[in-house]
């Protein structure tokens, strides 16, 4: 089974310099299917030579946002630009100071550790909607990583109005919200008590640009442009993300193309013997006994997917890159049986 304690895999999925420390005779190259990232990432990366030379401009960050908007239907005074969601996350508690949080789980951990760390009392439940009445914010990922779960717009909404009239906060961290727009509330950016969180990296396969945004009521969208200082954004990340989001043919595109991988995968991985029980159009979050000694072995193999320390029955299997790399997981699984 190996040494589970080495846990910096567990914190998140992408630790590829790890794995190739721990498992040196894996087959090369690495398959890394531990990110939950599109593997077909926007084509046009090209960035202009001023954009390394001198700061960002205000026109460019305004460029970007204003796509972003577009692209998502929000109105832009709501918008703020960030090098990624990441750094949004662990800034909110500076900016709003709730008591007492429920956060649905299992999810992203980082939210967890970031209330936790403000001071709030956290309460990690299935159903943190269930204690609207009892807490001053909810935080919810939409649609859920790992496990796929989405929340309609019009029962997050109804959780936005009773925690606004108590001057509390529904913050939806919408990560994968470019999967499936008719889910998102982006739309609905700005009313009061509602914080979302959008991430560039994940649908566009460009995790490494750093974009993400906050879409929230006018005064706290200030407070949060103030904390991110006058050029959060780099300038070529600004360029990039202005063309993908104005480029709303690729997306309807690769919707469909993401859609129908995932089919694909699904396939692999029951035919393989993991049970899909959830998941999303970038990847598949299965059920399996012994679920550790699962991800060992594809380790072995040179396939990298993500388990977790709070369950030995579960792994989040993103989606392979080509047929040859859908072959080799369909192999590995086949030999594991």
């Amino acid at each position: 089974m190996g040494n589970y304690a080495m846990s910096g895999d567990f914190l998140h999925g992408g630790a590829t310099d790890r794995m190739h420390m721990r498992f040196p005779n894996a087959p090369e190259p690495w398959i890394d299917l531990s990110t939950g990232i599109n593997p077909w990432p926007y084509w046009d990366t090209a960035v202009s030579s001023e954009a390394f030379k001198r700061l960002p401009t205000e026109a460019a960050y305004r460029a970007c946002l204003c796509a972003m908007a577009k692209a998502i239907g929000t109105a832009e005074e709501f918008v703020a630009l960030a090098p990624g969601s990441e750094l949004l996350i662990r800034l909110l508690p500076v900016l709003i100071h709730p008591r007492k949080v429920a956060i649905l789980s299992p999810t992203y951990g980082d939210h967890s550790v970031v209330w936790r760390q403000a001071g709030a009392d956290v309460i990690e439940t299935r159903n943190p909607l269930a204690d609207v009445e009892a807490v001053e914010a909810i935080i919810i990922c939409n649609p859920n990583n790992p496990d796929g779960r989405t929340f309609s717009p019009d029962v997050l909404e109804e959780a936005r109005r009773e925690l606004a009239q108590r001057g509390g906060w529904l913050i939806v961290d919408e990560a994968y919200g470019d999967l499936d727009p008719t889910n998102s509330i982006s739309p609905a950016g700005g009313r009061d008590g509602q914080i979302i969180i959008r991430s560039f990296g994940k649908f566009f396969g460009l995790a490494g640009t750093r974009l993400g945004a906050l879409i929230a009521p006018a005064p706290l969208r200030a407070a949060m442009a103030d904390q991110l200082g006058v050029w959060p954004v780099s300038g070529g990340a600004l360029e990039i993300g202005a063309r993908a989001y104005a480029d709303l043919d690729w997306q309807a595109r690769t919707r469909i193309a993401l859609a129908d991988a995932s089919a694909r995968l699904k396939d692999i991985l029951l035919a393989g013997g993991l049970k899909p029980v959830g998941g999303t159009d970038l990847f598949q979050y299965v059920e399996i006994d012994d679920a550790h000694a699962i991800w060992e072995h594809l380790a072995r193999k040179g396939i990298y997917v993500r388990r977790f320390d709070w369950s030995d029955r579960h792994l989040r299997i993103g989606l392979p890159a080509n047929s040859q790399e859908e072959a080799w997981l369909a192999k590995a699984l086949s030999l594991s049986i």
